[in-house]
């Protein structure tokens, strides 16, 4: 069939963010044949393993990336002034796609702009060329509606929740919310949060919000955001997660081997994302406790940064020299000690029975979808509040330390999560399948959400909806 409809994306160039459009993009191609999809990319000083993890990737006959990267020179200038990196960086692209766009798609074709939560100012672009653009939410809907609530707030007063013990309540939640897990931007007033508001206002402009989510996950929050009419359309199409774990083979093989020889449900995964790292003393901790609790772990270990540096943490030489004396030995039977690992792979894994997770917010649909309870150590960003959304609202994970926050600056003193927190943790995660209620609602809402994608279900039915609502755009 002729491609009828041509769409751009332009993904934030964060590597979770990137791998959520590639995605989206698929499942929207692979479910209609009249679109063909443009994902333009923007290269980061950093990378984040952007550029690895797009060589990776099959090729798709309707799916074209576009490198539209400013001078690495001026790209790297821009990283001077942290607090509005991002948004000068993405501005920085907006000729680029305006050239891009006007010789290469024809306008009877242009059936819209497909933005990241991040790429607001694209908007200015896609009127240039009067199509609609429409938001790709990478994060939960309850951090929308968070976001919508603090962004209507700052317009009738001025707040500061930066050192508040108050507990408060916020659209899209059922329960209290302690102010001091607050996402950053909502807490007080900064150069960088006045950005990040002024972009969600600009959502309102918008015809439509994708989520990364499916309706029976967070039903409250999406009525909430119904009830209060204050946003556009929301398109809750399915979680959206990465199929494909990279172009590591030999490391894969070496895990899946040892998974393979362990009991169903039996393994603990650690594991924290695409910037996780701890300090030598926080791995000791983390050590010990897994040590104590007797469980069977693999454990995805990675060496931090350089102090200031803007870079991925890397995998270690030799994991010894961050670990307590003998315990590689004292634990070889139970547990293996990884660099990277393969997240999505290893969780559907049925050895695994448990993930203790940062909470973002793609390895937090990658556990419900593969049935897996989480252990909630967020580190930055919003997982704090997605912990709490895990922990208190939903009911699908344990409690490490929800206000803990990892300090990348290297500025403040470490804040170490003690082995007796997290082996307790641990010891609640792992327990019997009879005794564990969170291990029971996980594997519900793993049901839900595989009928939530089959026909007539809830995301079946809402990516349809968006998908003709993409083509009436060029009727």
């Amino acid at each position: 069939m002729e491609t009828k409809a041509e769409l751009v994306f332009i993904p934030s160039p964060g590597l979770g963010h990137v791998t959520s459009a590639v995605e989206i993009a698929k499942l929207i191609l692979d479910t209609d044949e009249r679109i063909g999809i443009y994902l333009l990319i923007m290269k980061h000083p950093a990378d984040f393993g952007v550029q690895p993890y797009l060589q990776s990737l099959p090729s798709h006959s309707r799916l074209n990336f576009v490198d539209i990267s400013i001078d690495p020179t001026t790209a790297a200038e821009l990283l001077s002034n942290k607090d509005k990196f991002l948004y000068d960086f993405i501005d920085g692209h907006k000729s680029k796609v305006s050239e891009f766009v006007r010789n290469n798609i024809t306008s009877t074709r242009l059936a819209g702009f497909v933005l990241d939560m991040f790429c607001i100012s694209m908007i200015d672009v896609a009127n240039e060329f009067s199509v609609p653009s429409y938001i790709f939410f990478t994060s939960s809907t309850a951090f929308l509606a968070l976001s919508l609530h603090f962004e209507a707030l700052r317009n009738t007063s001025k707040y500061d929740y930066s050192e508040s013990d108050e507990e408060l309540s916020i659209l899209g939640f059922k329960y209290p919310y302690p102010a001091k897990i607050l996402p950053r931007p909502a807490k007080s007033v900064t150069p960088s949060s006045i950005l990040y508001f002024d972009g969600i206002r600009r959502f309102k402009e918008t015809k439509g919000i994708i989520i990364n989510t499916f309706a029976e996950l967070e039903p409250f929050a999406l009525q909430s955001l119904s009830d209060a009419k204050i946003s556009p359309p929301i398109y809750p199409i399915r979680p959206v997660i990465n199929s494909d774990d990279g172009n590591k083979k030999q490391e894969t093989k070496s895990i899946i081997k040892w998974l393979d020889e362990q009991e169903n449900s039996s393994v603990v995964f650690l594991c924290f994302g695409t910037l996780g790292s701890f300090e030598p003393e926080q791995v000791k901790e983390i050590a010990i406790a897994l040590e104590r609790s007797g469980h069977r772990f693999l454990l995805s270990l990675r060496r931090p940064p350089p102090k200031g540096k803007l870079e991925m943490p890397s995998n270690y030489d030799n994991s010894e020299e961050v670990l307590p004396e003998g315990f590689l030995d004292r634990t070889k039977d139970i547990g293996k000690v990884v660099g990277w690992a393969p997240q999505m792979t290893v969780l559907s894994h049925p050895a695994v029975g448990g993930f203790v997770s940062h909470c973002g917010w793609n390895s937090t649909l990658e556990s419900v979808c593969c049935g897996v309870p989480i252990a909630a150590w967020p580190l930055y960003a919003e997982q704090q509040m997605n912990a709490f959304l895990l922990v208190k609202e939903l009911g699908l994970a344990v409690e490490i330390r929800m206000d803990y926050v990892k300090d990348f600056e290297g500025e403040n003193p470490v804040d170490i999560v003690s082995a007796a927190e997290i082996e307790g943790a641990i010891r609640k995660l792992m327990a019997d399948s009879e005794e564990n209620e969170v291990r029971k609602k996980v594997k519900e809402m793993q049901e839900k959400s595989r009928i939530a994608m089959e026909e007539g279900g809830s995301s079946y039915t809402s990516l349809r909806l968006l998908i003709e609502d993409f083509i009436s755009n060029i009727s």
